[in-house]
């Protein structure tokens, strides 16, 4: 089959909601090629870090590569692609350079794509994202391993505002809790929560494609006997109440739902906020309080941000 690759040249503030549409598109995944990867300081605490060529980077702003197959709609596709991209200025998100480019690659290129971007990585005390395709010997007793693969999911599980809402989650979650993942995208949030202990799991995302996929992570992970998973936008007819919501979605988007999260939480519940890009945070908190809750948490990597804030009325 031939595939094709889209490439976007934009800003570090605006990946998330490309990958989001992109994911919308069709693609099942996408690959981000950031230089500052190349020259951060990586803290060692979690686990192996991986050599990283210079090559695979531009030399400003950031990449964001998807894999389209290439059929009698691509045209019309990429059009909705770039209209979508556009409209991101909309919402005060920088785009950049926008520069959108497109090439042909085979099955194999395709394969290979993915998997020199994707390894073994330890992002938190407990929890290590591992690729199916790579053998991982746990290195701790109680290490947790959440098996991902990019080509079946949105996000590998690996980029800030997901490592954030894991480590949150685990300093959170007990036993027997009931969690709602909202925006559940590759389902890892929902797997992590079940992974700790939470009693059920119920993982929402509006997108068909993402409900497929994380049901897929989800058993993969054998965590699918208490983790539900059901397409639905945000929180909306949602009854369950619930000890933790999580929700790793745009910040434009959780200043909509804050008033629902407030009414089903139970009392002392945290909810956990993260895909908030750093201009945006004081907005997200504004919500956040404005609905009742009370920020008990703010934690920055890199330029995201995440919010826990907890019912205590």
């Amino acid at each position: 089959m031939k595939w094709s690759e889209i490439t976007i040249h934009t800003t570090n503030e605006a990946i998330e909601p490309i990958s989001n549409i992109l994911h919308e598109a069709g693609a099942s995944g996408v690959v981000i090629e950031d230089p500052f990867e190349l020259i951060k300081e990586r803290e060692d605490q979690f686990g192996e870090i991986y050599q990283l060529n210079p090559d695979d980077y531009p030399e400003e702003g950031v990449l964001v590569k998807a894999y389209l197959p290439i059929n009698s709609f691509l045209g019309e596709t990429v059009e909705a692609i770039k209209e979508n991209i556009n409209n991101l200025v909309l919402f005060n998100i920088d785009i950049g350079l926008n520069k959108v480019s497109i090439m042909e690659v085979n099955e194999e290129e395709w394969a290979t794509a993915w998997k020199k971007y994707y390894h073994p990585v330890k992002i938190s005390e407990k929890f290590t994202i591992v690729p199916t395709w790579e053998d991982y010997t746990p290195v701790h007793t109680d290490e947790l391993i959440i098996e991902l693969d990019p080509g079946m999911a949105f996000g590998t599980g690996t980029h800030p505002t997901t490592v954030l809402c894991i480590q949150a989650l685990e300093r959170i979650v007990k036993k027997d809790d009931v969690v709602i993942d909202v925006g559940t995208g590759s389902g890892v949030l929902s797997i992590a929560a079940a992974m700790l202990g939470a009693k059920s799991v119920l993982a929402l995302d509006l997108d068909e494609v993402a409900v497929r996929s994380a049901k897929l992570n989800i058993k993969l992970n054998k965590v699918h006997e208490k983790t539900s998973v059901r397409q639905n936008n945000l929180l909306s007819g949602i009854e369950e109440q619930a000890e933790v919501i999580v929700a790793n979605i745009l910040a434009e988007v959780i200043v909509r739902f804050t008033d629902d999260v407030y009414r089903l939480l139970q009392k002392d519940g945290f909810f956990i906020a993260s895909g908030i890009i750093l201009q945006k945070k004081e907005e997200v908190k504004d919500a956040i309080i404005a609905s009742g809750l009370e920020i008990i948490e703010t934690v920055q990597m890199e330029d995201w941000v995440s919010i826990t804030a907890q019912k205590k009325s």
